[in-house]
């Protein structure tokens, strides 16, 4: 599809402040919408077919109140020895997720779908990114959980914020992607359905 200047609406199949705060930083217009979509795996499904599988599905859910929309739905899980660590909910929980990546590394695989609704045409990838965590003792652990809170987060860390201090290194090509909205790799799927937060 070549870009046009015709303005489309574009959605983000997401209520996460993180998601959004990211996407407001290309520039375009767009507001946001709740996929209802569950979000449980299939059994025998890989991380990286959830992660792709659940962001074409929120893209798709959110098309259909909103069939002329180029839509953007995104996915994120952490893993960890072959297993996901999902939002921890609560404080014992968050601990646990960290005391486990103490001194490790953590694979956070990001999916993401560009649908045009117009057209039925949807783009899919997946984004790996590594994060190498610090040894970690119990009192900074709770010294961590305490300040930040991140209860609302996979792998039980802000990267935007304090969590920062939890890393010994990072190692991927999307430094967003760890966050959740892969803004590199996003850009290109959305000039390929015509808008481009560059112009023409």
């Amino acid at each position: 599809m070549t870009p046009t200047s015709t303005p489309v609406p574009l959605i983000l199949a997401s209520t996460s402040p993180y998601r959004r705060a990211l996407l407001e930083r290309l520039g375009l217009p767009f507001s946001t919408a709740a996929p209802d979509v569950d979000e449980r795996p299939h059994p025998g499904e890989s991380p990286a077919d959830l992660v792709r599988r659940l962001a074409e599905a929120k893209a798709r859910a959110v098309a259909v109140k909103h069939p002329d929309a180029l839509i953007i739905g995104s996915d994120q899980v952490a893993c960890l020895d072959d297993a996901i660590l999902g939002k921890p909910g609560d404080h014992h929980t968050a601990i646990a997720q960290l005391e486990r990546a103490s001194g490790r590394c953590v694979l956070f695989l990001t999916g993401l779908c560009v649908l045009d609704a117009r057209s039925g045409q949807t783009q899919t990838l997946v984004e790996p990114f590594r994060v190498h965590f610090r040894v970690l003792s119990r009192a900074r652990i709770e010294g961590y959980l305490e300040r930040e809170r991140p209860y609302d987060c996979a792998g039980s860390f802000k990267s935007e914020g304090l969590g920062i201090a939890l890393f010994e290194r990072l190692e991927g090509d999307d430094p967003a992607a760890l966050i959740g909205l892969p803004l590199i790799r996003l850009i290109p799927l959305l000039e390929t359905a015509g808008l481009c937060p560059l112009g023409s």
